[in-house]
């Protein structure tokens, strides 16, 4: 019941922050009329965003102790029964499948930057990978296919509801935007993993081909954080017995 009320109040203040944005935007469209927003009005939005987003910090700090505490609880209980030991390992693989937990273990780094700009040239901001951003998607999913336990691009967990989109200069991941280079961390089996994006004709080389300066490197041991966002399910409920 703790884990449920702490994600709701995340879900909740993460509502909140959207709204202060959209707050922000139908009142620089409506009262200003396209003009520039005033200095004092622009600074109050800020002040607001900048709290939700500590609200929103502390939420997810007090859920992360009422994990913790759940976690305590489930190991202590799970010493008293083996039907409840199962129950809880299986809980625990769920959860690291879902990318719900801080997981840790051996896997590839793939790191994926542009090509050198001279700081002559006219178009400095111009980046090659944002605008072929699929290949993101082709090396997740090629990581995927060789056995990858987990995934995550720049620190951000890759999970079932993740998006890989472009907005303008930038790739939005999981809602963020985010900038090359780009770190692809996977665990799971290096020497499967870079065999599969290393192959001939494979990704890696396509991109190469493209300009793009593309690295591997098999790691004995990739941290990864959990999935930091809030899972909202619209439409899909669990099947009753």
């Amino acid at each position: 019941m703790a884990k449920k009320k702490g994600i709701a109040i995340a879900a909740v203040l993460t509502f909140l922050i959207g709204f202060i944005i959209s707050v922000q935007i139908s009142t620089t469209a409506g009262d200003d009329q396209g003009a520039l927003v005033p200095l004092a009005k622009l600074k109050g939005y800020e002040a607001r965003l900048t709290q939700a987003t500590e609200e929103k910090e502390a939420a997810l700090e007090q859920l992360k102790t009422l994990e913790e505490q759940l976690a305590s609880i489930q190991r202590d209980k799970a010493g008293e029964s083996d039907s409840i030991r199962t129950m809880v390992e299986e809980n625990q693989k769920n959860k690291i499948a879902a990318g719900l937990t801080d997981v840790y273990g051996p896997g590839l780094r793939i790191v994926i930057k542009d090509p050198p700009v001279e700081a002559s040239e006219e178009n400095e901001t111009f980046s090659l990978i944002a605008y072929n951003y699929e290949y993101l998607l082709n090396v997740v999913n090629k990581l995927k296919e060789a056995g990858a336990e987990a995934i995550s691009i720049n620190g951000e967990r890759i999970v079932q509801t993740t998006e890989i989109s472009l907005a303008g200069d930038n790739i939005n991941i999981n809602g963020k935007a985010t900038a090359q280079p780009y770190t692809i961390d996977a665990i799971g089996p290096g020497d499967t993993m870079e065999a599969a994006v290393t192959i001939r004709a494979g990704v890696v080389e396509a991109m190469k081909n493209l300009g793009l300066v593309v690295s591997t490197e098999k790691k004995e041991r990739i941290e990864m954080t959990r999935y930091s966002g809030v899972m909202d399910f619209q439409y899909a409920r669990p099947e009753e017995d």
